[in-house]
């Protein structure tokens, strides 16, 4: 048997690549991994744990709001963004450090280096150095991309939001998947002026129909000008807009200062050639509904790629599919069998939780001799919007093309947002099969929705049936009560 360097070389210091790295180092085995950007990951740097404390902090405006209806007396507060931001990096630092800090107590040798493949059991590193390694993963996860449209350049992506100096008084966000619709709650909370297009009929596509159509109208409702339907004609520096700015959102395209009482607001990125105004700047915009404006930035939602780009995949003999994403096994195996991938880089599931299962599942199967496959079935998600989005199972639409269902919903405004006057709406909705009983699909648009999520994914992927779910007793007063007291079912499909 040839010897190597290592055991195991990962590429990708994300969640899924850490949790490997980890295990397999546990069996005994001598790992290494290279991380050429930050430890940690889209996920803890630039992805769920950066946007869930933007998320807090932009509820807190409707938490002062609700709280004079209930007899507090205050004045309004004032966000500022500077100071919200640097202790966000501080976090993040923090974060990235325990990361580290895990992988050295387990054993794993740190590369802080881009590493590529030069051939199946061969990593080159920057500056030309080579290991090698029994087996390798990649783990290198995904991107966001911008549209392939004229100056799509001067628009951000999500990754740019984090590094905002300041926050813009208008932004126009292009896309209406989950990350495109989340961000449009953050900045709307946060005082932004949030103007929304998305190409599709409806937002949020792939998600139960209903809930969907909900949060929709709890955006709008929230002051979010979303224009379904609708898709960018022009895009060009607001200096350069026809006969000048057209219906400014703001004073920035005029020459004023961009932000909220801090500074001008500036995105650190290379500098482009072609380029007639910096990324970031004001953008005068024309759509297809015939609005034609100019906004202190454009930020791009529009889809995510995996990072697959030269990393040596096809001198290595790796497969690849249409969209760049490496194609794999039900256990992770690419077509060159000592190379693995995980994560967002396979484009299956693009979700941190599943990223770590399969870390884990590729140590049980390589280094602890017990082959098993990373389970893709019912696995639950939340869209944190305002209200958010919990979602386990399968949609109205996807049950009822398989076989004949039940559905239970019941929507109703909340106790607690009834007592303060606002008009929010919550949604429970529960999927059930006209055979089996068993609860197919489960989907919740409410406050603290990905919370409830978690444990009625369990339920759900117990196969517990409708009966079982009616057989527990509620508690009340609570919204989650509807669970298990939804006798009736509204409609057949």
């Amino acid at each position: 048997m040839a010897d190597f360097d290592y055991d195991l070389f990962v590429i990708g210091g994300g969640s899924g690549g850490v949790r490997a790295a980890r295990t397999a180092a546990a069996t005994g085995a001598k790992v290494g991994l290279a991380e050429e950007s930050r430890m940690g990951g889209t996920c803890v740097i630039r992805g769920c744990v950066p946007k869930k404390l933007m998320v807090f902090a932009s509820t807190y405006r409707d938490t002062f709001a609700d709280a004079r209806s209930y007899g507090w007396d205050f004045p309004d507060g004032t966000f500022r963004w500077a100071p919200f931001r640097d202790k966000l990096h501080a976090e993040l630092d923090r974060l990235e450090e325990v990361y580290r800090s895990l992988l050295d107590k387990s054993g794993v040798d740190i590369h802080d280096a881009r590493a590529s493949l030069a051939d199946p059991h061969t990593v080159r590193l920057d500056g030309g150095r080579t290991v090698t390694a029994k087996h390798i993963l990649i783990a290198v996860g995904g991107h966001p991309v911008r549209p392939e449209i004229a100056n799509a350049h001067l628009g951000l992506v999500s990754d740019d939001i984090f590094q905002l100096d300041a926050l813009p008084k208008s932004v126009l966000i292009v896309g209406g998947g989950y990350i495109a619709c989340e961000f449009a709650c953050i900045l709307s909370g946060l005082g932004v002026e949030v103007t929304q297009h998305y190409r599709g009929a409806q937002i949020l596509r792939g998600f139960d129909d209903e809930a969907r159509g909900l949060i929709s109208e709890m955006m709008q409702a929230r002051g979010i000008d979303l224009h379904l339907g609708t898709n960018i004609v022009d895009l060009r520096p607001a200096s350069e807009a026809p006969e000048g700015p057209v219906g400014t959102g703001s004073d920035a395209a005029m020459g004023a200062p961009v932000g909220v009482g801090d500074a001008t607001a500036t995105v650190v990125e290379p500098a482009r050639p072609s380029a007639t105004a910096r990324p970031g700047g004001p953008v005068w915009v024309k759509a297809t509904n015939g609005s034609a404006r100019s906004f202190d930035h454009v930020i791009f939602a529009t889809g995510r790629a995996p990072n697959t780009s030269g990393l040596g995949l096809e001198e290595a003999g790796v497969t690849t599919g249409r969209r760049g994403e490496i194609l794999v096994d039900d256990y992770s195996q690419t077509s060159v069998p000592s190379i693995y991938a995980i994560g967002d880089v396979t484009d299956r599931i693009q979700l941190t939780p599943v990223a770590i299962r399969e870390g884990m599942a590729f140590t049980e199967t390589v280094f602890k001799g017990n082959p098993t496959k990373p389970d893709h079935a019912l696995v639950p998600s939340a869209v944190f919007t305002q209200p958010e989005l919990g979602t386990v199972g399968l949609t109205e639409e996807e049950a009822r093309d398989q076989e004949p269902v039940d559905i239970y919903c019941t929507s109703f405004r909340p106790m607690q947002q009834a007592f303060a006057g606002r008009q929010d709406r919550v949604l429970f909705k529960l999927v059930v099969s006209k055979d089996s009983r068993r609860v197919l699909g489960c989907h919740i648009v409410a406050d603290h929705a990905g919370e409830m999520i978690q444990l009625a994914g369990i339920a759900v992927k117990a196969g517990l049936t409708k009966e079982q779910f009616d057989a527990t007793c509620a508690v009340h007063p609570t919204v989650a009560e509807e669970l298990v007291t939804m006798a009736v079912p509204i409609r057949s499909a």
